[in-house]
Formats: C-alpha cells, sequence, structure tokens
C-alpha cells in the first residue's frame, strides 16, 4: 500500500498561486476558501532583502491532531497516507480547525463543515497528480509514494535534505520543504 507525500521546492515557487487556483477549481471552492496558503516571508535588511513563498497546506500527518480530536469521527486517516474529512459527518464544531498546528483547515460558513487540502484523492487514485502539482509552472511541487526508499520522491528528500515544519510537535507532516 502507497503512503502519500510531497515535497515543495520553495527555491523554485515564485508565489504565483497557481497552485492555489487549481486547488479552488479542481475542488469548486468558494472565491475565497482557500487549502492551500502561501505565506511571504521577508529575511535581511535592505538591500539584500530576500522573500521566501512557504506553501502552507494539509500535512497529511501521521500522527493528525485533527484526527484525534474529532467527536464524530468525520476525520481520519486512510491507510494511504491521505487525512480526510467525512462531510456527511462533520457538525462544524470546530476541534480539528483549533487542533491543526498548521492552519490549514478551513472553516466554510455556507456548508457549515470543515475542508483541508485532500492531496486530490480522487486524481491520484486516477493516476492524476494532483492539482496543485500538475499547475506548478516553475516544477515546485513534487507529489509521490513515501512508503519505499527507492521512489523518486523519496530519494529527492534524503538527497536535497528535506525539512518538515514543527517536527517538535510530534505530528510526523508528510509534506517536506527544500530551502
Amino acid at each position: 500500500m502507497p503512503r502519500y507525500g510531497m515535497v515543495i521546492d520553495l527555491t523554485k515557487c515564485v508565489g504565483c498561486n497557481s497552485c492555489t487556483v487549481a486547488c479552488q477549481s479542481q475542488n469548486h471552492l468558494d472565491y475565497d476558501e482557500r487549502w492551500i496558503k502561501l505565506k511571504v516571508n521577508e529575511q535581511g535588511r535592505y538591500p539584500t532583502v530576500v522573500e521566501e513563498c512557504l506553501a502552507v497546506q494539509c500535512m497529511h500527518c501521521d500522527e493528525p491532531p485533527c484526527v484525534q480530536v474529532c467527536p464524530t469521527r468525520a476525520n481520519y486517516k486512510h491507510r494511504d497516507g491521505f487525512v480526510l474529512v467525512d462531510q456527511t459527518r462533520c457538525i462544524g464544531c470546530k476541534y480539528c480547525v483549533v487542533a491543526c498546528p498548521y492552519q490549514a483547515r478551513v472553516f466554510n460558513e455556507r456548508a457549515g463543515v470543515t475542508g483541508k487540502c485532500i492531496f486530490c484523492k480522487p486524481r491520484v487514485e486516477k493516476g492524476v497528480q494532483p492539482a496543485c502539482v500538475a499547475a506548478c509552472p516553475t516544477g515546485a511541487r513534487v507529489f509521490g509514494d513515501l512508503s519505499s526508499p527507492q521512489t523518486a520522491i523519496s530519494k529527492l528528500i534524503v538527497r536535497k535534505k528535506a525539512t518538515r515544519l514543527l517536527l517538535e510537535l510530534n505530528t510526523a507532516p508528510n509534506v517536506y520543504y527544500l530551502r
């Protein structure tokens, strides 16, 4: 059984929001609903200021806090690594929104349910890359199977010494970053 993850190369990300727009289109999100958020961090001082675009989305953690706090079990971890929300079971309590240390949950006021990146599970099941990966004009996003050290994504993580966000929280995120 594969276990999916993603690498985002921040040296290639130009902050164009193609990933965000592709995600919104693919998932029929409202215009103000974003499952991928680009945060721009400025480092340095004039005249040597450097901007880094940090794309943040659901990390599809191995130990997802959102699953642990959900009173209706609407949030669950699938055996292939996807962390998903069964919106028919979601009661809109927002516990998962508060529990997510990555601020990757979005509450849809109109529908009264929580949403988040699903790694485009329906596309992946058809053998197609997630919409954000397909739309990225610079190739900053790589998606694949983390279950074997022989896969391209696993080799990339090791070769380029990829990092993950907030490791100290022991959520074991499956989105990696290259800097």
